[in-house]
């Protein structure tokens, strides 16, 4: 080992290794269309998960060649507050230096196991302050609109090219044409002088999005085109979407990470967040599949929001979870989730098993129903803002997970997660007939999906599942999930004696879906409703079924927005 490198010649190779790791990011993401063009699915699904893994094999190649040249452990800090420095300057003019801040954090974190939370030795702030607008002519394509829509959509697909035909694109562009027309009135459609299309093209699933807007004088309008194939691998317009809460809901929190090609995105979020004003630019990120800067820029949102108020962390409102105590900041939007010390004896798990768990759901297609969770250690909050009741039920079930020093709560290890109303206290303080149907259905349609996405949720008790202000059910208990081959559903057994079942033949993996609708949702006129609007999940034909499309490798499409705003598929006129 030789401990004679430099805090320069280190700083150099981190930059060296984010950079290589920028790049794998962009080789991934660019075979994003070739994917969508040749209906390749299923790798579709393994590219996200390997872009998923290949940030942390970058941080661990860093910090590993770096512990073989230096003496990690004998270096004071003036030797990492230099290579900061000098970090900093190799970032100017750098098109993707708030990731490789990011990266760097993720490199002083494993090196000192994440005890040192210190803006002299890492990017706790920004280094410098980007000015959106800046790289604007890098990441979008501007459409004139002073002629008539119909060469406006002509342009617009001569400028944007697939490798496959189109099914029919005069239809497609007659039926875009005809929205655009239908959502702004002539007045509005005279003082349109531009439409602003981000270059990149948005991928998941089996869909593809041109993301921009609409300008006029004195507002912008989303505009996206969102874009499907036919079973002949043909391209079609599905829909054009131009209302905020569609774009809101595309980024939603619960679907997987966008492909979107781009060496600038900081530019690209800027864009987004003017589309989007309610999102934060860290949800943006993270929604670009950048989670690991999205946590960074969380954590800087949530030290601004701790310096703006002063109520207390408390235990969130609820059913007390059995394996996670969760707890929240009244005034902000997102819950804690710690793993409990001891589970109950009905809970035959272990806390690595709900590690897993939640890693699953990271790697999986989350379809619009999952929420994203993202994991912390040594997380830091100030001990005077955690209320004295909710400290002494963290120490009572939670202990070995926290440390308590003069002035901060540091969690070892935790979960944060976009806050939603649980759907139990939702259905418990609703009143209209209509609300509760949509929750109930909604219910019903989640649990569906998340099958089909090939993931059994498990514990469906409907205190497990929120909702949001779209009136959207999201699953976000998962420690008792698994893939959908793990289970066995049967019918269940019989016997004259009603109280038998725990003597007959039944074997750990076996699930009897005819009991669902004794523990999903607890009252009578909410079971009545789950089974008029869902009656299918109560039979082990039902999941059978979905084991059988899952087996097969087959891969579903989720359409994100309403159906309703889907175009017809056949010749009109």
């Amino acid at each position: 080992m030789s401990t004679a490198i430099s805090a320069k010649q280190v700083a150099y190779q981190i930059i060296h290794h984010f950079d290589k790791n920028y790049r794998w990011f962009t080789r991934i993401t660019k075979g994003a269309q070739e994917r969508f063009e040749k209906g390749l699915w299923q790798q579709s699904l393994d590219a996200s998960k390997e872009r998923i893994s290949l940030y942390d094999l970058s941080v661990s190649d860093t910090v590993a060649e770096i512990y073989h040249q230096v003496a990690v452990h004998q270096k004071n800090d003036q030797f990492w507050q230099e290579m900061k420095l000098r970090f900093t300057l190799l970032l100017e003019g750098h098109p993707q230096f708030e990731l490789a801040e990011t990266f760097y954090n993720s490199v002083i974190g494993r090196i000192f196991r994440h005890q040192k939370i210190d803006d002299s030795l890492m990017y706790v702030y920004p280094s410098q302050c980007f000015l959106a607008g800046k790289d604007r002519h890098h990441v979008i394509n501007s459409f004139d609109t002073t002629t008539t829509v119909a060469k406006m959509y002509d342009t617009i697909f001569n400028v944007y090219r697939f490798n496959i035909p189109f099914e029919d694109l005069p239809r497609d562009k007659w039926q875009l044409e005809k929205a655009l027309r239908k959502r702004l009135d002539r007045k509005q459609l005279a003082r349109v002088h531009t439409v602003e299309l981000l270059k990149p093209v948005f991928y998941r699933g089996k869909a593809a999005y041109l993301i921009g807007r609409i300008c006029m004088p004195d507002e912008t309008l989303p505009f996206v085109v969102a874009m499907q194939t036919n079973e002949k691998q043909e391209l079609f317009v599905d829909a054009l979407l131009t209302d905020r809460k569609d774009l809101s809901v595309i980024f939603g929190f619960a679907r997987s990470y966008f492909m979107a090609d781009t060496q600038n995105p900081a530019e690209i979020v800027a864009f987004l967040h003017e589309l989007l004003p309610n999102k934060k630019a860290f949800e943006l990120y993270m929604a670009l599949g950048h989670f690991k800067h999205g946590k960074t820029d969380f954590y800087r949102n949530y030290l601004a929001h701790l310096s703006q108020t002063d109520d207390l962390f408390e235990a969130a409102p609820g059913i007390r979870g059995l394996v996670m105590m969760v707890f929240h900041l009244p005034s902000y939007g997102v819950v804690f989730k710690i793993i409990k010390d001891e589970f109950p004896e009905s809970k035959k798990i272990t806390r690595e098993h709900v590690k897993d768990c939640y890693r699953l759901v990271k790697m999986s297609d989350r379809v619009g129903r999952m929420a994203d969770t993202h994991e912390y250690v040594n997380f830091r909050f100030p001990l005077a803002r955690i209320s004295p009741t909710l400290l002494e039920e963290l120490q009572q079930t939670c202990a070995s997970s926290i440390a308590i020093t003069e002035d901060e709560l540091i969690i070892r290890h935790l979960y944060i997660e976009r806050k939603m109303t649980p759907l139990n206290i939702y259905l418990d303080q609703e009143t209209s007939p209509e609300k509760i149907e949509h929750a109930v259905n909604e219910l019903g349609l989640c649990i569906k999906q998340i099958a089909k996405a090939n993931i059994f949720p498990g514990d469906m008790l409907h205190k497990n599942f929120g909702i949001t202000r779209h009136g959207r059910v999201i699953f976000y208990d998962y420690d008792e999930i698994c893939l959908m081959h793990e289970r066995n559903f049967r019918e269940l057994p019989t016997s004259d004696d009603p109280f038998a079942i725990d003597t007959l033949s039944v074997a750990p993996n076996d699930v009897f879906p005819e009991q669902f609708e004794h523990f999903i949702v607890g009252k009578r006129h909410l079971k009545n409703l789950l089974k008029r609007l869902h009656g299918d999940l109560m039979s082990p034909a039902y999941w059978k079924e979905i084991q059988a499309l899952t087996a097969n490798g087959e891969v579903q499409n989720f359409t994100p927005y309403n159906e309703s705003m889907r175009f017809p598929r056949r010749q009109e006129g």
